[in-house]
């Protein structure tokens, strides 16, 4: 059985460089999701709400492999925004709200996402009533793949947010990151980050 990795298939979104600013047309895309507040570092509520989404996803996925399609689960991605934005550029990460979530393949249905989310609740006696599938499109947009660890990410941002001045951009939409790597199996300097920023203008 072939084993689908949309990374692959979908290479131009998810291996930017590390250098120069790309930029890309990003189409909908089905997520799981959850929303949420506070400093993620220090939240359980975060931590827990990662581990829904995961728990939830592999369970589809082992679902879905009975019935003959395999598939790499995707990776954790994140939307960021503060209600100030000076909060958000400053890193006061207790008024940071968030959505956590992860994307699933097309072939993904309603009924299957319904019926992983049941069964994962009974097994792991977990409330999954806050989680939530959603098609989103972020159209026009810039990313960069960050190297190192999420706190460092400072000067990556600006970089990408300085393209978007110098290009005559103007920002659509939340700060996006996907996560590439376990930063718990990963040397700090080697953990990849995409930083995504949806845009408007003349792309």
């Amino acid at each position: 059985m072939e084993k689908i990795d949309l990374k692959k298939e979908l290479r131009h979104l998810f291996n930017p460089s590390k250098d120069e600013v790309q930029i890309v047309n990003v189409p909908g895309f089905n997520f799981l999701m959850i929303d949420g507040a506070g400093d993620p570092g220090k939240s359980k509520e975060f931590q827990t709400d990662v581990e829904l989404l995961y728990g939830i996803s592999y369970t589809i996925k082992f679902d879905m492999k009975k019935t003959g399609k395999d598939y790499i689960v995707m990776p954790l991605e994140g939307l960021w925004w503060a209600d100030d934005l000076n909060s958000f550029a400053e890193g006061k990460k207790e008024n940071w709200k968030w959505t956590v979530m992860i994307m699933q393949p097309s072939f993904v249905g309603k009924e299957e996402i319904n019926s992983g989310m049941e069964k994962f609740a009974l097994k792991k006696k977990m409330d999954t009533s806050r989680v939530r599938t959603e098609k989103y499109a972020e159209g026009p947009s810039v990313q960069l793949m960050h190297m190192g660890t999420y706190a460092n990410e400072g000067p990556s941002i600006r970089k990408l947010h300085n393209y978007i001045g110098e290009h005559g951009y103007a920002f659509n939409g939340k700060h996006h990151e996907i996560y590439l790597s376990d930063p718990k199996k990963t040397i700090p300097d080697k953990i990849k980050t995409i930083l995504r920023q949806g845009v408007t203008g003349k792309v």
